[in-house]
């Protein structure tokens, strides 16, 4: 038979819940001061590097050099999740994910058919394994694409 320990005051105060602490109220006011209601319009022709810096600098309010250090941290973050022996993964919240996928190994084959010409037969070379890397959209970006 198991014998019930009694309640001492040190395993009761043990037990207490702790105190609750005051909830943070939602902040509606402030995001709705951070996105602002500007209108998006569209752009005809491909920023090129310094266009898009120049813009997001602008549009922060930070400074360019700034805005190059956020970027550049963000490739390095980037590498640092599909390097070799990483997790292999990277999620741009709302936008995109960055996968590297594994492929394998292909032998070599002779005598294959040639798919562009019907009847002659080519041989196909082997490919050794390797990584590639797969970008996916995700619902936020697929959503811009559809306005």
């Amino acid at each position: 038979m198991a014998m019930k320990k009694k309640a001492t005051k040190k395993s009761v105060a043990k037990k207490k819940a702790p105190a609750k602490k005051a909830v943070a109220k939602k902040k509606v006011v402030a995001r709705k001061a951070a996105a602002p209601g500007r209108k998006l319009t569209a752009i005809k022709e491909r920023y090129t590097k310094t266009q898009v810096l120049n813009e997001l600098a602008e549009n922060t309010e930070l400074s360019k050099k700034q805005v190059v250090a956020v970027l550049d941290e963000l490739a390095v973050l980037i590498e640092r999740h599909i390097k070799p022996r990483s997790c292999g993964e990277f999620t741009l919240p709302g936008l995109l994910k960055v996968k590297t996928v594994k492929k394998l190994a292909r032998k070599a084959r002779k005598n294959v058919p040639n798919p562009f010409k019907p009847g002659e037969l080519m041989n196909v070379a082997a490919k050794p394994a390797s990584i590639k890397i797969k970008v996916l959209p995700l619902t936020k970006l697929k959503g811009m694409v559809s306005k």
